[in-house]
C-alpha cells in the first residue's frame, strides 16, 4: 500500500466516516457465479475473535496494515472472486478501491472469542442481514459450531435459523460454516470425521425457513465423498491454517473440488501467510486448481 494511499485511509476513518456508505453504494457488483462454476473468495474474519495466528506465527495477523497489504495483493490476482470480512476490514478495502467487481461476504457471528469460556455462544455481533443488504454486499457468513455438551448451542442454531431466514428475505448467499465440537483440556476442538461432519452438516442444512440461498463452508476430511453425499446445497471448502507442505493441501484441495457439489475455495491464512510468505504465488496456485477440467 502506497503512504498516500494509507494517509487517504485514516484521514477517511476520522473526517469522513459518510464515505463508506457512499464507496459502498458506487461499487460495482457481479453474479455470485459468473462464467466460471467455481469461486475463490479470500477469509480475513479470524481478528474479529481473536485468532490472530497463523502457520508458525502466533500473531502473524495483529498487524492491521500488513493484513492488508497482503489482501491487496490477493484481490489483485487473476481468478480471486471476492472476500470474506468483518465490517472493520470490509470497509478498510472499500475506502481503498479493493472490492469493485468482487463478490463481498460479511462475518456475522464473531462473538466465540477463541480460547474464551463463552467461545461456543457465538453471538452476532458483526453484520446482520439488514446491513449486508443495506451496504450493497452479496451475502453473510456465520460460524455455527455444535457442541452437544454445551448448552450454548442451542442459542447460536437459533440465532443461525433466523439470519439464515433473514439472508434469505434479502435474496442473499448464507454461508454457513458448521462443525461437530466440544472443550478438549480448555480447548475448542472440531472432530473432523466423516461421521461428524455429516451430522454436522444434517443439522444446519434445515436451520432457517428455506434453505434457498444457504450455501454450506466445510473442510476438507477423510471421505469427502461421504460428506459431500449428505447434502444437495452448494458447498464450499474452507482452507484452515497454512502448513509447511502446501503440495499436499493443494492436491487434497483439487481432489475435493472435483466431487459434485463443490463450489470452490474459502481460504484466509493458508494464502495470506502461507510458510515462503509469497501471496501471490499462493493464490495463483489455488486459483489454478479451479481451471483444471472435471
Amino acid at each position: 500500500m502506497r503512504e498516500e494511499a494509507l494517509h487517504q485511509l485514516r484521514e477517511d476513518r476520522a473526517r469522513r466516516p459518510g464515505r463508506v456508505m457512499v464507496v459502498a453504494a458506487a461499487r460495482r457488483r457481479r453474479p455470485l457465479l459468473d462464467r466460471r462454476d467455481k469461486l475463490l473468495i479470500i477469509a480475513a474474519d479470524h481478528p474479529g475473535r481473536g485468532a490472530l495466528a497463523a502457520g508458525h506465527r502466533p500473531r502473524a495477523m495483529e498487524n492491521r496494515i500488513d493484513l492488508l497489504d497482503r489482501l491487496l495483493v490477493a484481490l489483485a490476482r487473476p481468478g480471486v472472486d471476492g472476500v470474506l470480512a468483518t465490517p472493520d476490514v470490509v470497509e478498510d478495502l472499500l475506502l481503498l478501491g479493493a472490492l469493485d467487481g468482487k463478490l463481498v461476504i460479511g462475518s456475522m457471528n464473531r462473538g466465540g472469542v477463541q480460547g474464551s469460556v463463552f467461545e461456543f455462544d457465538d453471538r452476532f455481533t458483526a453484520y446482520d442481514a439488514e446491513s449486508i443488504a443495506g451496504a450493497g454486499l452479496d451475502g453473510g457468513k456465520m460460524l455455527c459450531r455444535i457442541a452437544p455438551d454445551d448448552p450454548a448451542t442451542v442459542t447460536t442454531l437459533e440465532r443461525c435459523g433466523r439470519a439464515i431466514s433473514r439472508l434469505a428475505g434479502h435474496g442473499l448467499m448464507a454461508m454457513v460454516e458448521p462443525f461437530w465440537s466440544r472443550h478438549v483440556d480448555g480447548t475448542v476442538r472440531h472432530d473432523l470425521s466423516a461421521d461428524a461432519m455429516v451430522r454436522a452438516i444434517s443439522i444446519v442444512q434445515a436451520l432457517g425457513t428455506t434453505s434457498a440461498h444457504t450455501w454450506l463452508k466445510i473442510p476438507v476430511v477423510a471421505d469427502m465423498e461421504r460428506v459431500m453425499a449428505a447434502t444437495t446445497l452448494p458447498t464450499l471448502l474452507l482452507g484452515g491454517d497454512p502448513g509447511k507442505a502446501p503440495d499436499e493441501t493443494y492436491a487434497e484441495w483439487g481432489k475435493a473440488l472435483r466431487l459434485p457439489g463443490v463450489r470452490g475455495l474459502v481460504v484466509g491464512r493458508a494464502l495470506l501467510y502461507p510458510y515462503d510468505d509469497d501471496v501471490a504465488g499462493a493464490v495463483d496456485s489455488a486459483a489454478s486448481l479451479l481451471e483444471r477440467p472435471l
